[in-house]
């Protein structure tokens, strides 16, 4: 039986999340599915939210995009969701009507809202979605890992801009959750080599028990003096930036090959500065990489259930979900052993 009332915690303003007791939506649109919220990750994005800094959420906002659940209850019409599986959703609201939406590329809707950020998220015992939006996940995954997949579809969105991605060495800037991501899938994917680099050696040593071992550790050599140990004479021809910070960006522009491409993932808290002089003597691409599409969840889902894509290993702590605020604390005061944080909602 499902409960009237559901607790629901919304970032009112920075560093302070508010609980609150709600109403459990009493009806269903006919292509809607109900689900009772297992999992929430904290990521990067909410973290800046969390400080007041990410520079396109108004607050308050209810938290949580990334997150998993069962289903408890269907609209009349919805066909691929039964009441008992197991899912997650994709958080976009786009308007299907703008140009980007009607040529297929929605994750940049002229319009588009963010669960969790420009529209409310799930972060609430209960949450709507719309069949559309809703993907199955096998029942051998664990409710943690199924969290984990929307991250895990900003990695394969990103690398899918790659082409002939087996000819390539890719570098990627940051080992936090997206770049241990982006880097496990340009491996999934062939790439020619990986390179990661980072401050933090406790997340580079899960890169490395991931297989992927070439990284460079910023606290210990500078970045030019780590790809010049690990690729000699031989350049790199992508760049990933996966943290947010102008060095990390100057870095790849810098050392990436002629003509190479570099592209953006990471969220910014201030606008970074580039020499576009340099970047058009050198004819780089430099591009945007934006959240997801539906293919990149289906192909997420697809490599976590074969075992190619590991998600379970990014997972450092966990919190209840009254312990919100404290799960912010804790990332902001231990960035020295944290990478993936859940809340457990239920």
């Amino acid at each position: 039986m499902i409960a009237r009332d559901m607790k629901q915690a919304t970032l009112t303003e920075p560093k302070n999340i508010r609980f609150s007791d709600e109403q459990v939506p009493d009806s269903l649109g006919t292509m809607d599915v109900l689900i009772h919220v297992r999992r929430i990750g904290i990521c990067g994005s909410d973290i800046h939210a969390y400080n007041g800094k990410h520079p396109f959420t108004p607050l308050p906002v209810v938290q949580g995009h990334e997150y998993s659940g069962e289903v408890v209850a269907v609209g009349s019409q919805v066909t691929t969701v039964k009441v008992g599986d197991r899912v997650t959703g994709r958080p976009q609201q786009v308007c299907g009507t703008c140009g980007p939406c009607k040529a297929g590329r929605y994750n940049v809707c002229a319009n588009l809202k963010v669960e969790g950020f420009q529209a409310p998220g799930v972060a609430q015992d209960y949450f709507v979605l719309p069949e559309d939006r809703t993907y199955v996940i096998p029942g051998t995954v664990s409710f943690d890992e199924i969290a984990l997949l929307e991250p895990a579809a900003v990695a394969a969105h990103a690398t899918s801009m790659v082409h002939n991605i087996g000819e390539k060495t890719v570098v990627v800037a940051g080992a936090g959750p997206i770049g241990n991501l982006i880097a496990q899938f340009a491996k999934i994917r062939g790439a020619k080599r990986v390179v990661v680099s980072d401050f933090n050696p406790f997340r580079l040593q899960l890169l490395e028990k991931l297989g992927i071992m070439d990284t460079i550790n910023l606290s210990e050599e500078s970045f030019q003096q780590g790809i010049s140990r690990i690729l000699g004479d031989e350049p790199f021809q992508v760049g990933i930036e996966a943290v947010g910070v102008e060095p990390a960006l100057h870095n790849l522009v810098d050392h990436v090959e002629k003509g190479g491409q570099v592209l953006i993932v990471g969220v910014y808290e201030e606008h970074p500065r580039l020499n576009m002089g340099f970047v058009g003597e050198h004819e780089l691409t430099v591009q945007g990489s934006m959240m997801y599409k539906h293919q990149d969840y289906v192909q997420a889902i697809e490599w976590l259930v074969s075992g190619d894509l590991q998600l379970a290993p990014l997972i450092t702590q966990r919190f209840p979900f009254d312990a919100y605020n404290e799960a912010y604390q804790f990332i902001a005061e231990n960035p020295a052993k944290t990478l993936k944080v859940l809340i457990d909602v239920n």
